[in-house]
C-alpha cells in the first residue's frame, strides 16, 4: 500500500484473481435471481387461468395446467366411483356377515330342539313301554274284584248255580273290558278252515259239517282292533270213509248153516226133481 498526503485519496493494490472471483459471484447471483423470477411467472401464470390467451410464453404452461387439471377430476371421479363401490361391497358384506350369523343362530336353535325332541320322545317312548296298559289295567281290577268276591262267595255257600251264574257274569264284564280296548273274539265253529284265521290242530271224520269245515273249535280267536293276535284252535272235519265191499269168500263164511246142501239138493233150472224110494217107503212105513 502506498499512501500520499492528500485527503481523500486512497489506493490500493487488489490481484487480478480476486477481482475475477467476485465478478465470477455477481455473474451466478444474477442468474439466480433471473431463474426465480421466470419460475415465479410461470407460478403466476398457471395460477390464473384469466390470463389472455395471445401471451406466447403462458400458452403451453395453460394448456399443461388445464390436461393436468382434467386428468386429477378424472382421478377425482374414479376415486369417488371406488369409493362408492368400495361403500357398497362393505355394507352387502356386512348384510352378509348378518344373514349368515342369523342363519346360524337359526340352525343352532334348531339342532338344539331336535336334541330335545329326541329326549323326549325316547322318554315318553320308555313311559309308554313302563306305563302304556295302565288304563288297560286299572279297567280290568274290577274284574278281579268280582273274581275275588265270587270264590269268597263260593267258600261260604256251597250253591253252585249261584257261583256259575257269577262266574259267567263276571266273564261277561271282562269280555266288555277287552272289547272298550279293541279286543274281540270270533267264532270259528262250522266255517270253511282259513288259514290266515285258522289254525289245524287235527282232522276228525264226521258227516255233520262238509268235508273242510271247522268240527269243532278248541280255542277262539281274537282281534285286536282288526288285526289278529291269536287264530283259532280248532279240528278240521274230513270226509268218513265208505264202509268196505264185502267179498265171496266172506260171504261164504257168513252164511247160515244148511244152506250148502240145499243148493246141493236144489235141481238145476229145467230138470225133473227125483223122488226117492227110500223116501217114499219110509213115509209109507210110518203110515
Amino acid at each position: 500500500m502506498s499512501g500520499s498526503n492528500e485527503k481523500g485519496n486512497f489506493s490500493a493494490d487488489i490481484a487480478q484473481e480476486v477481482i475475477n472471483a467476485a465478478l465470477q459471484s455477481v455473474q451466478r447471483r444474477s442468474q439466480q435471481s433471473h431463474a426465480e423470477e421466470g419460475i415465479s411467472l410461470d407460478v403466476e401464470s398457471a395460477a390464473s387461468p384469466e390470463a389472455p390467451a395471445g401471451e406466447s410464453a403462458g400458452a403451453p404452461a395453460s394448456a399443461e395446467v388445464e390436461e393436468l387439471t382434467a386428468a386429477l377430476a378424472e382421478a377425482r371421479k374414479e376415486a369417488e366411483n371406488l369409493r362408492a363401490q368400495l361403500d357398497f361391497s362393505q355394507g352387502e358384506s356386512r348384510k352378509l356377515m348378518e344373514r349368515l350369523k342369523a342363519d346360524h343362530e337359526r340352525s343352532l336353535r334348531a339342532s338344539a330342539d331336535l336334541e330335545n325332541y329326541k329326549k323326549r320322545a325316547q322318554k315318553e317312548k320308555e313311559e309308554v313301554q313302563k306305563f302304556g296298559v295302565e288304563k288297560l289295567l286299572k279297567d280290568i281290577l274290577p274284574v278281579m274284584d268280582n273274581l275275588d268276591r265270587a270264590m269268597d262267595a263260593a267258600a261260604k255257600t256251597p250253591d253252585f248255580i249261584s257261583f256259575q251264574k257269577g262266574v259267567a257274569m263276571t266273564r261277561k264284564s271282562f269280555e266288555d273290558t277287552l272289547g272298550r280296548h279293541g279286543v274281540k273274539a270270533f267264532s270259528a265253529q262250522g266255517q270253511a278252515f282259513d288259514p290266515r284265521l285258522h289254525e289245524a290242530m287235527s282232522q276228525a271224520e264226521t258227516a255233520e259239517v262238509p268235508a273242510g269245515h271247522v268240527a269243532y273249535e278248541v280255542l277262539r280267536g281274537y282281534h285286536l282292533n282288526e288285526r289278529l293276535i291269536r287264530p283259532a284252535m280248532v279240528v278240521v272235519a274230513r270226509a268218513p270213509a265208505p264202509p268196505p265191499e264185502p267179498t265171496p269168500v266172506a260171504e261164504a263164511a257168513a252164511a247160515p248153516a244148511g244152506t250148502e246142501v240145499a243148493a246141493a239138493a236144489a235141481p238145476e233150472a229145467g230138470e225133473t226133481p227125483a223122488v226117492s224110494v227110500e223116501s217114499g217107503n219110509s213115509a209109507g212105513g210110518s203110515q
